[in-house]
């Protein structure tokens, strides 16, 4: 029930503000090692980047990262396909886990990719036109050579969110409060003391913000300027018809930084614009016809399908796409997981078990240092509190 006396403060072992899919993994963990958590979301779950995304399961062009993302996206590859069954099978809802490789047409920086390709031990061979006609036969012709990784695999995010959601509501230590807005952080003397809401005051003995897009913005007024902003990203799905032997596109397939990911359904996704505006979500007339241009360019065909929904998202930028997980600096009780721009699906399984590895004083999976906080705090606001953080 909501908290309508802002002086009583309710408390929990662990707060957490974001209800996205680092927030549920990160509240499923502390729960299963059995402490008790409380998760705010201002929406509903799971229906900010986590739903946007296309669920491809690895960084586009994983070579062209930084071994700190490498290292997570590497651990969290491997772990999926044990979640999603563990999540079909103790929620019913199946997240739709898919392992049927991807194809890369027109790489350049063939090298670097084969080199990156050796390091991690990860399947990744050129293949002629043959092999690509094969594997997709309605690609648009003239295709002579391309890359194939088979071991890829992707999710459907919409229904790993609901996942997640369906999960945690089933947890007796878990309390869900989604329509829950931050109003302002209590914090003086180093320490956050409470959390106002349009509910009411949270409290608990250590909060961890997972806010997204918006955790620069809500850092910012406790002194600590976090390079963490919203990049918005439009994408389409189509509708592709009933085939008798295949789907028409079967594999994730990757050209020219856009891709298009198949669903079990015959459904098909295109993505993804990359904007710099703001909170602004609104989708445009230009983003559809830059998407449709760069899908009939991968598969002529899809000119005949409808369009079935066209929507935007907004990813937290930051810098090199190397996310920030750890404490909060200047703040004892406060914890951050943020910032992994176009791969926040792709290291949630990771980088929510290494914060969580640290807050019981477990051994980390991955080295933390990488991704830690750097100490932006400003003199003037080092004890400011947080207002208007909605």
């Amino acid at each position: 029930m909501p908290i309508h006396d802002e002086d009583m403060m309710r408390t929990t072992d662990f707060l957490i503000i974001g209800g996205g899919v680092i927030g549920m993994m990160t509240a499923w963990q502390l729960a299963e090692a059995g402490h008790h958590v409380t998760l705010i979301e201002r929406g509903e779950c799971g229906r900010e980047a986590s739903w946007a995304g296309g669920g491809i399961v690895s960084p586009l062009y994983p070579w062209r990262y930084s071994e700190p993302v490498s290292r997570l996206s590497h651990w969290a590859e491997g772990y999926y396909p044990a979640l999603a069954k563990r999540l079909a099978d103790e929620t019913g809802i199946d997240p739709e886990y898919r392992q049927m490789g991807l194809l890369y047409l027109g790489v350049k920086g063939e090298s670097q990719a084969q080199a990156w390709s050796q390091r991690m031990g990860k399947p990744l061979e050129r293949v002629g036109a043959d092999v690509l006609y094969v594997k997709e036969p309605y690609l648009a012709d003239g295709f002579v050579e391309g890359l194939w990784m088979p071991t890829l695999g992707s999710i459907r995010n919409p229904r790993l969110c609901r996942a997640l959601r369906a999960r945690l509501l089933s947890l007796d230590q878990v309390e869900l409060r989604e329509g829950v807005e931050v109003q302002a952080l209590r914090c003086t003397r180093g320490r956050l003391l409470g959390v106002d809401t349009s509910h009411g005051t949270f409290g608990a003995d250590r909060t961890i913000l997972c806010g997204g897009a918006w955790t620069g913005q809500i850092l910012t007024t406790v002194g600590i300027d976090l390079p963490v902003r919203p990049v918005k990203g439009q994408m389409m799905l189509f509708k592709t018809p009933p085939m008798k032997s295949r789907m028409l596109v079967e594999r994730v397939v990757l050209m020219n930084g856009r891709y298009l990911i198949p669903r079990a359904d015959g459904r098909l996704l295109i993505g993804s614009t990359l904007e710099e505006a703001g909170f602004d979500k609104t989708i445009t007339e230009n983003a559809r016809n830059a998407l449709l241009k760069s899908a009939l360019d991968m598969v002529p065909a899809l000119a005949d399908c409808e369009i079935e929904r066209q929507w935007a998202g907004l990813r937290p930028g930051a810098p090199d796409g190397v996310p920030f997980i750890g404490p909060a600096p200047g703040i004892d009780n406060l914890f951050i997981n943020a910032g992994h721009y176009r791969n926040g699906l792709v290291l949630a399984p990771a980088a929510t078990r290494l914060l969580v590895d640290q807050l019981l004083d477990r051994l980390p999976i991955v080295d933390p240092e990488p991704y830690r906080l750097p100490d932006t705090r400003s003199a003037d606001r080092s004890s400011a509190t947080l207002v208007g953080a909605g």
